[in-house]
């Protein structure tokens, strides 16, 4: 295989990368509070040749000297980001939106039969029945809501009326009249690039993470609740621009085009080649 086969196959394969994210983008462009993420190139080895050994004979040149031929590009990384989304009124009072960024809430998932605290943006809550004459607040997934302790949020079911304010705290109103509270378990996240997409618009840490969690994330109990910001009766809906997506992925394409016209034609010259040797 020659150099123009193997620079464009390298490309092929990171470009199809950029592609997988544009989809995914675009997929989900009406998830509530999902993070649309961003693919960034960088040029992989260079080899450099210094076809002119006299420097003297390169006077008053103003590009590089020497010819330096890549071997494609590859993704450098893969960003989210967490800009915020724009609101939609629902006035459903147990949908609730972040009003400031990198704010979730924290979820219990079962994963590989371990639980497993994750985070999502995602405020449409749900009530689900538990037994005993009690309710689990959850998300639409029917995974658990924590309270700022990571404890399940249960109640009794004669629940009629509840009420979310802007630093998360839920009151229960029932049937009789009387009331409790509980705060939601809420988290700030400082550095959002190293969670992983858990699937069902939740986010996870990820396994073997060689950094202190302090580093990643603030659980927001005490004093810190007041920098919590919520509205009652609205989801955030995703930062996902379906015409910034849509013309990404045409240049993406377009770029995967050129780059299997280079192998085709790599592959036209060496049969020109071999039938030169005949």
């Amino acid at each position: 295989m020659n150099r123009s086969m193997i620079t464009a196959t390298n490309s092929l394969s990171q470009l199809q990368k950029k592609l997988d994210i544009i989809s995914n983008n675009i997929a989900n462009s009406d998830t509530t509070g999902f993070k649309k993420k961003e693919a960034t190139f960088t040029d992989l080895l260079v080899q450099q040749f210094n076809n002119q050994p006299d420097s003297n004979k390169e006077t008053g040149r103003l590009t590089p000297t020497g010819i330096r031929i890549g071997v494609g590009s590859k993704v450098a990384k893969s960003d989210m980001v967490t800009a915020q989304g724009s609101l939609e009124q629902t006035d459903r009072s147990l949908d609730i939106a972040f009003t400031k960024e990198n704010q979730y809430l924290k979820v219990l998932v079962q994963d590989n039969g371990k639980n497993d605290v994750q985070f999502t943006r995602d405020g449409a809550l749900y009530v689900s029945p538990v037994g005993n004459n009690e309710m689990m607040l959850v998300n639409s997934d029917g995974n658990p809501i924590l309270n700022e302790n990571d404890q399940a949020i249960t109640f009794n079911k004669d629940a009629q009326k509840y009420n979310i304010d802007q630093n998360g705290k839920l009151t229960i109103t029932y049937a009789n009249g009387q009331s409790t509270s509980v705060n939601l378990g809420v988290v700030s996240v400082q550095n959002p690039q190293v969670l992983e997409q858990a699937g069902n618009n939740l986010l996870k840490l990820p396994q073997n993470l060689n950094t202190n969690l302090t580093n990643v994330y603030t659980n927001l109990t005490g004093a810190n609740r007041a920098n919590i910001s919520i509205e009652q009766g609205s989801l955030e809906k995703s930062n996902v621009d379906i015409g910034t997506e849509m013309t990404d992925l045409l240049k993406t394409e377009r770029s995967y085009q050129l780059q299997t016209r280079a192998i085709n034609i790599a592959d036209q010259m060496m049969g020109l080649v071999n039938s030169m040797r005949q």
